[in-house]
């Protein structure tokens, strides 16, 4: 492309849309917001709308809010409200005041009292079996409420009576006065408030009705003057009801509601009710363990906003439903973090290598480079000497096929180090080889030789004296793959070997001194972040980001 020639970035559907009310005038700035419910932590999913709610108020120059759709009492919690703004936060998601629907109680009953007035909504005393039945189904259509001829007078006075506390919970509702017979079910008279005598995590016990949320959620977004709601597809058949509402409650230029596919990853649980059961069992440790992949768990786990944010332009904006691979996500924090995070060694399953004929009792020191593909990451001084440690896997007695790295007679560089040859091993009483045995070449000090012989294998190590000992923790899969997700008992099935505790890893010293968070390649091991929940000072605990092979490969 030459230089006079400009890059033409496609716009996805939902651009276009914003571009065409703001040429004609519909709005002259534009506001979107995140509204999640306060009734567990965020995923993955919830990651794309945040990223794409926001950047569209950047690329706008518009404004973003944060606003918590607190309406229903029963599971939310102030810790879960907390969460989640530590999620967006992350995310690099920023706002000027934190929102909550509940600060808007007040005026969403003034609006439930107009709807009576205007003869749009009344009350009802129908049970709930019955509102299922009068309702119809997706091939019957609905009957009419006996309710819904109630006059004016009543229905107020019963709603009335309904906030002050006179009502039992489930004995009355007020539903919109729509239409019973609409093609959209959503449309049948839709219930819009009930008596719900619960606390409030915010309000107290000040309430005792509360709306629900396909009326609460466009009075919430005409309040705050959002310009586009910019939800999931799976409210596409509601948004009759948001445009019912908000022309209904006359507000001034309302809302205009867009919806976007969700984001689905294969293989992956997200449902809050299946997480919940995961962490009251003990299969994992929290709605933030690193195996799930709910926001604060992939931070956990080690994964950076940058790479979540890859990921989501990777998947697209859409009307089309469709499933992304765990690979491609992977390979975005493995694109992310392989120039910017140091390269050590560490080794996770330990036998000791005892160098021969280096001198007893000396040391030295070797310059290794923090990352070869960015040199600005300096480099570092290793510590080496007769007594070092390397991985079980690296030694083999008896060699199959192709394997070059120590056997017996065989000669391999030590990374960084000296070319070392084999010479034999010790074994306990059962067998198993305890001590490896090598003689150096003191002439290929750097790991390269002054006369030009080439050794096919290359092995990581750790000097045995100023080695740490850490705990690191492989993770794989909550979901057992072959089986899929869930049993026929609607339970997750659990891949038995998700974590693996390697408590022995001998680390170089230069891993001692870190803080959560703290993220490394381990040569030939993966990329590895410093646990945020269970590392203590001088004691860190160390999580598996992701492996060093993908199968990921970007399209053409």
């Amino acid at each position: 492309m030459s230089d006079s020639t400009a890059e033409i970035k496609s716009r996805n559907f939902i651009e276009e849309e914003i571009d065409k009310d703001l040429a004609e005038g519909v709005y002259d700035h534009v506001i979107t917001r995140f509204p999640p419910e306060p009734n567990g932590f965020l995923h993955i999913g919830h990651a794309k709308s945040i990223i794409l709610n926001y950047g569209l108020a950047q690329e706008y120059n518009g404004a973003f809010h944060m606003r918590f759709d607190d309406t229903n009492p029963t599971k939310e919690k102030s810790e879960f409200a907390e969460a989640i703004q530590k999620d967006i936060h992350w995310l690099g998601a920023k706002w000027d005041e934190t929102k909550y629907a509940s600060d808007y109680f007040e005026q969403m009953y003034e609006y439930a009292v107009k709807l009576i007035k205007k003869g749009k909504a009344y009350v009802s005393d129908l049970t709930a079996d019955q509102i299922r039945e009068y309702r119809g189904t997706l091939t019957e259509p609905g009957k009419k409420d006996p309710n819904s001829d109630r006059p004016i007078e009543e229905s107020l006075q019963i709603f009335e009576d309904m906030k002050a506390g006179k009502y039992e919970d489930g004995s009355v509702v007020l539903r919109a006065k729509i239409d019973v017979n609409s093609p959209n079910i959503n449309m049948r008279d839709p219930i819009i408030y009930r008596v719900a005598h619960m606390n409030h995590h915010r309000q107290g016990d000040k309430w005792c009705i509360y709306p629900m949320y396909d009326f609460a959620h466009p009075i919430e977004d005409a309040i705050e003057g959002i310009t586009h709601s910019i939800c999931t597809l799976e409210f596409e058949d509601h948004r009759p009801l948001y445009d019912w509402v908000v022309r209904e409650c006359e507000f001034e230029n309302p809302p205009r509601q867009i919806e976007f596919a969700k984001l689905y990853l294969k293989n992956v649980v997200t449902g809050k009710r299946y997480i919940k059961k995961l962490v009251e069992d003990g299969i994992v440790d929290g709605w933030d363990d690193p195996r799930l992949v709910s926001i604060a768990g992939l931070r956990r786990r080690g994964y950076t906003p940058e790479s979540l944010r890859r990921f989501v332009e990777l998947c697209g904006v859409s009307k089309a439903n469709s499933t992304a691979e765990y690979p491609m996500l992977e390979y975005c924090i493995r694109e992310d973090l392989k120039t910017k995070v140091p390269r050590v060694m560490a080794v996770l399953d330990p036998v000791e290598l005892v160098i021969d004929n280096y001198p007893e009792g000396e040391s030295e020191e070797l310059e290794v480079p923090n990352n070869l593909e960015n040199e600005s990451l300096g480099s570092r001084k290793v510590p080496f000497s007769k007594y070092l440690y390397i991985e079980r896997s690296d030694f083999m007695e008896e060699p199959v096929k192709k394997y070059f790295r120590m056997f017996p007679g065989n000669e391999v560089r030590l990374m960084n180090a000296y070319f070392v040859t084999c010479t034999g091993c010790e074994k306990d009483e059962n067998g198993n080889v305890i001590r490896i045995h090598g003689t150096y070449d003191p002439q290929t000090r750097g790991g390269n030789s002054n006369d030009g012989r080439k050794v096919k294998g290359t092995i990581h190590w750790v000097n045995k004296d100023t080695a740490i000992t850490a705990p690191v923790r492989l993770y794989e899969n909550i979901v057992d793959e072959e089986k899929g997700v869930y049993n026929e008992n609607g339970e997750v099935n659990v891949n038995p070997n998700s974590l693996i505790l390697m408590n022995d890893a001998k680390l170089e010293p230069s891993l001692l001194d870190v803080k959560a968070y703290d993220s490394f390649q381990f040569v030939r091991n993966g990329f590895f972040t410093v646990d945020s929940k269970d590392s203590k000072d001088k004691a860190p605990v160390f999580n598996r980001i992701v492996s060093l092979k993908s199968s990921f490969r970007l399209p053409n």
